[in-house]
């Protein structure tokens, strides 16, 4: 019993994810929802490119004036994002050319009467 515990701490050491700092890369950024509507996927994709790949949020939601720390797999050095969230009615955002290298916070705003969006980046 003991050697099968063993084995299985090993393989849990080995399988694991990095420590944060190591397993962070250096576009992974906090999103702060500040657009009065819960957030229900976040998708981030090279500049203009038209797939946008999986929700990097899985089954998570971001409710207003809440935040979340998205980590992705940029594949790239690539510095220059796209972002595109979807509310939980449906509608959708996009912020386009968002520098992830510079940054570590993305604060969304979203005025759905008026149908203007922005950030502001820190």
């Amino acid at each position: 019993m003991l050697r099968i515990a063993f084995r299985l701490g090993l393989l849990a050491a080995f399988t694991s994810p990095l420590t944060p700092a190591l397993a962070q890369g250096k576009q992974d950024f906090e999103l702060v929802n500040r657009t009065g509507y819960q957030i229900d996927e976040v998708y981030v994709g090279p500049v203009n490119q038209s797939h946008w790949g999986e929700d990097v949020m899985g089954k998570d939601a971001i409710g207003d004036g809440e935040s979340a720390n998205i980590t992705f797999n940029g594949g790239s050095n690539a510095c220059k994002w796209d972002i595109r969230v979807v509310y939980n009615d449906g509608d959708e955002s996009e912020f386009r050319s968002v520098n992830l290298c510079s940054i570590s916070r993305v604060t969304l705003f979203w005025n759905r009467k008026a149908g203007e969006t922005h950030f502001v980046v820190e």
